[in-house]
Order: structure tokens, then C-alpha cells, then sequence
């Protein structure tokens, strides 16, 4: 039997669908690329916005025509949040009872039962399609409530598995040769509701699991002082299997404590690389979303990334006209944001989401003052990009090197997040080198 996987979304998307893939793989499927007609079809839904509805729709309508014999799944928030949008599809299976995905396909109704049933459980997945890099999944669900946004109705309240099976699974990861990992989750840095542990518990636990190899394979492997201006003191060759890197995909502000920012910064593992979401850089408007901070609090979190680390790249989430958004609301933002300089932006028109509060709130801003404001925000973030990576031309850095070549030329990430190219060399795929920016 043949399978796909299409994965429309996040990065625990992501996670999850390799997790799905790697279980049917072991139980004899094979896996086939695009544009081939598999036996089954799964598709790996996300709803943040009114635009990924009509993506996955569209998606199932178009492999529909093109494959009318292929059994398609249908699992994700979409799937979760308005399972009849998929009507006429074989098997709509909700985020809750992911683990039945396998279970549906294999017609095996046992062996990931334990995973299938309420919404309190997890449901554990990495991914390894990448040899570099791996993306590890350490909690779901959100207990927040902002007022735009149907998380907590398509994933459920926030749960977390224990430490020690995290540590584990960074453990197999580690031994099939990635170098990086990539911590995940829907509101990663709320871990441990479910265990009664912490998230700065769990950095520590996964850094000691890597510095117990480094000391039972030290005298094999070679290590490196780091350069002057990074601040971490030891490199791992990556011939040994040892995780060098780890990031934390997004955390909340309110949730980026000091403990986690200076543990971060001692940590020759974890990178000075942070992805905060913002919203709104205009209190009032951060009132009306319900996000659990002000601008002065997100300034105070981001002043005290760089006090610790001040080559960290940092990444923000921005939210374009929120209902009730005025022309003097959106200059306040763009004022905050001039004032911190992050490194990026990512910016996300507002999308009307059912059943939330902010559907019914007065003051819709017109589609097209939202896409000019999220122009303003595109530009200025090229400007942040550009100013951030010039400020480190000239000086020395440390890449760690995909596997994918385009046109000859392969491409790599500093410890802090610049992307750089270099012509394509098969033996630099998944080490680190020293380089000149």
C-alpha cells in the first residue's frame, strides 16, 4: 500500500505528520511524492485563518479530481474545528484522536488506541525528514483566550508529556544524526501543565542529557573555542551523535522569563534565537485581543534578551487591523516597533475566525487598509532584516549546512539565525564550519 502527506500549517503540524508517516512506514507502506496517485491521501489541516480553510479545501477538491481512487484522511484543526467542510471525504479525524489516523489506514484498531481518545492526551511526534534539523513537539493545546483566535477549540486545553520522555525522544533523534532541534509546541513555554514540571526544568534537562554525551565521548571528538563575539565557549564536531543546537520555536512574552533568557545565554546549546509573538505594538488594541501583557512588558522581555544576549536574532508576530484598529492605533505599532528593532517580522492581515469574540466586535477594518498596513509592515521588516544581518558583515560565525542544492548553491544558519549560501559541497551537509559574513 502507497501513502502522502500533505501538511498545511505550523511546526507541530509538522511533527505530527512525520510521526504519522515514520509509524506507516514501519508497518510496511510505502511513501510516494507528488504528483503520484497514492492508495491513501492524509491531509494535516490548519485553521489559523480564514485563508488556510480555503488552501485545505482546495487541496481536497483538487486531489479529489486528480486522484478519484485515493481514500483521503483529513485530520488537523480544520478537521477539528468544522469536520463537515469535509464532506464526501473517506475519514475526518479530529487533532484529539490523531493517533487513529494510523489505525484507520492500517485497519488495526489496537496499536495507538492509547493515543485516540480524549483530549487531555498527547500525542508524541518529532520529525525526521531533515538530517540537520529536527522538530520536536513538547506541548499542546492553550489555556489563553485571546479573542481572536480558535486554538483552544481545535487543540484542546495545554497538556505536555513528561520530561523524561522528551529527553528520550531528543535522544533517537540525536542518534539518527540531526544536529539541531527545534523545540515546538502550540504554547511551547506553557509546559508542564500536565506534569506539574516546568519549561526552564525541561531546557535543563535536555541541555544535561547532552552534556552527559559530551563527556562519556569527550576524549573521541574534538571541541573549538567560539569566536569572540558569540557568547558560547564550546563546539561539538558533529560526527558524534550529539544534538549542537537547540531552538525554541515561539515562546509568549509573559512566559520568557529572566531564568529562561539567562539560561538560554549560558547554554553553549541553546542558540540566541527567539520568536516572540507581539500582535499589537497599542495597548488598547492588545486589550481588546485579551494577550496577557503591554507593549512596555514585551519592550522590558526583549531588552533583557539582548542585556544577556545581544547578538540574538528575534523574530516577532504582528496582527494587521484588528477590528476596532484605528489609522493612529496602527502608527503607535509601527512607532513600537521602530523603537525595539527586532530582526523580523512576521505579519498576519486579520482573518475573521467563527465563534470567537473578536467575529462580533465593532469597527471591521476595510481589506484594503489591511493589506496597505501589512505592506507598511513588509517593508519594514525587510529594513529590520537587512539592518540586523549588515551588523554582523565582516565578523566570523559558525553555519551548520543543509542538504538541499538549488542551482548549485546550498545554504546554512549562523548560531543566530542569518541564512547564508555557499556553493554546494556534499561533505559540508550537516557540519558546522567557521565562515567570514
Amino acid at each position: 500500500m502507497t501513502f502522502s502527506i500533505h501538511t498545511l500549517g505550523c511546526k507541530v503540524n509538522f511533527a505530527e505528520s512525520s510521526a504519522i508517516a515514520r509509524r506507516l512506514e514501519e508497518l510496511g507502506l510505502r511513501r510516494v511524492e507528488k504528483p503520484s496517485c497514492p492508495d491513501v491521501v492524509v491531509i494535516n489541516s490548519c485553521s489559523v485563518t480564514a485563508a488556510a480553510d480555503k488552501k485545505c479545501r482546495n487541496l481536497v477538491a483538487r486531489l479529489r479530481r486528480a486522484c478519484p481512487d485515493s481514500r483521503i484522511v483529513v485530520t488537523g484543526c480544520y478537521a477539528t474545528r468544522d469536520p463537515d467542510a469535509f464532506a464526501g471525504v473517506a475519514d475526518v479525524v479530529s487533532n484529539f484522536e490523531k493517533g487513529r489516523v494510523v489505525d484507520l489506514i492500517v485497519d488495526s484498531p489496537t496499536h495507538n488506541s492509547q493515543l485516540s481518545t480524549l483530549n487531555s492526551q498527547f500525542f508524541p511526534a518529532y520529525s525526521l525528514g531533515d538530517r540537520t534539523r529536527s522538530f520536536l513537539k513538547v506541548q499542546d493545546g492553550c489555556d489563553y483566550r485571546c479573542s481572536y483566535c480558535t486554538i483552544r477549540a481545535a487543540r484542546g486545553p495545554s497538556r505536555n508529556p513528561s520530561i523524561d520522555s522528551l529527553v528520550e525522544q531528543a535522544g533517537a533523534i540525536a542518534s539518527a544524526g540531526v544536529r539541531e532541534i527545534v523545540l515546538t509546541g502550540v504554547n511551547t513555554g506553557d509546559f508542564g501543565r500536565s506534569t506539574g514540571e516546568s519549561f526552564i526544568d525541561l531546557l535543563r534537562a535536555l541541555d544535561a542529557s547532552q552534556e552527559s554525551r559530551v563527556k562519556s565521548q569527550e576524549s573521541g571528538y574534538a571541541t573549538q573555542k567560539s569566536l569572540p563575539h558569540m557568547r558560547h565557549h564550546r563546539l561539538i564536531t558533529p560526527d558524534s551523535s550529539l544534538i549542537t543546537r537547540f531552538r525554541i520555536s515561539s515562546i509568549e512574552p509573559n512566559l520568557l522569563t529572566d531564568e529562561v533568557v539567562e539560561f538560554c545565554a549560558a547554554s553553549p546549546r541553546f542558540m540566541p534565537h527567539f520568536h516572540i509573538p507581539l500582535q499589537s505594538g497599542c495597548d488598547r488594541i492588545l486589550g481588546l485581543m485579551r494577550r496577557r501583557y503591554t507593549a512596555a512588558m514585551f519592550a522590558d522581555r526583549v531588552a533583557a534578551v539582548r542585556r544577556s544576549m545581544p547578538d540574538a536574532f528575534l523574530g516577532i508576530d504582528v496582527i494587521v487591523g484588528f477590528p476596532g484598529e484605528t489609522d493612529d492605533d496602527f502608527a503607535e505599532t509601527v512607532a513600537f516597533l521602530e523603537r525595539i528593532g527586532p530582526a523580523e517580522l512576521h505579519v498576519f492581515p486579520y482573518s475573521v475566525r467563527p465563534d470567537t469574540p473578536a467575529a462580533e466586535m465593532p469597527g471591521r477594518v476595510p481589506p484594503r487598509k489591511i493589506a496597505e498596513r501589512a505592506r507598511i509592515l513588509g517593508e519594514l521588516s525587510e529594513r529590520f532584516h537587512k539592518d540586523f544581518c549588515n551588523g554582523f558583515k565582516g565578523t566570523k560565525a559558525l553555519v551548520l549546512w543543509e542538504g538541499s542544492c538549488k542551482k548549485g548553491v546550498m545554504s546554512g544558519f549562523t548560531e543566530n539565525y542569518i541564512r547564508v549560501e555557499a556553493p554546494f559541497d556534499a561533505a559540508m551537509v550537516n557540519t558546522i564550519t567557521e565562515i567570514e559574513l
